[in-house]
């Protein structure tokens, strides 16, 4: 997977933007549903992504794949880095990204859900 497709993937689900929210990391490529975030990269050099995660199923996937690890910067109880390096199918990161998506989605107020049609 490149950072177009991963971005284009991000892009096409509902309520989702994209920003540099953070002055610190310039290169940090943030995306979010209804203003919380689900998936970071770094734009230079797309060697891995983010991603938040079921807290039971981490360990599983970090003994699965080698390529999943501790994400800089994140709670390891919620996150997982998964490092881009051609190990992990794409359609298995595309399945990763919409449990991040929907992780965050189900923890979004009723409110929120129906400003943005979630």
């Amino acid at each position: 997977m490149n950072i177009e497709i991963f971005r284009d993937y991000c892009l096409s689900k509902n309520a989702v933007t994209e920003s540099f929210p953070f002055s610190k990391l310039p290169e940090a490529l943030v995306f979010k549903v209804a203003d919380k975030m689900f998936t970071v990269t770094y734009i230079s050099a797309f060697d891995s992504i983010a991603l938040k995660c079921d807290s039971e199923l981490i360990d599983e996937l970090k003994a699965q794949y080698s390529a999943v690890g501790k994400p800089p910067y994140f709670d390891e109880k919620h996150w997982i880095s998964v490092s881009m390096d051609g190990s992990v199918p794409d359609k298995k990161i595309m399945e990763w990204i919409d449990n991040s998506y929907n992780l965050v989605v189900a923890k979004l107020p009723k409110s929120a859900k129906a400003k943005f049609n979630l």
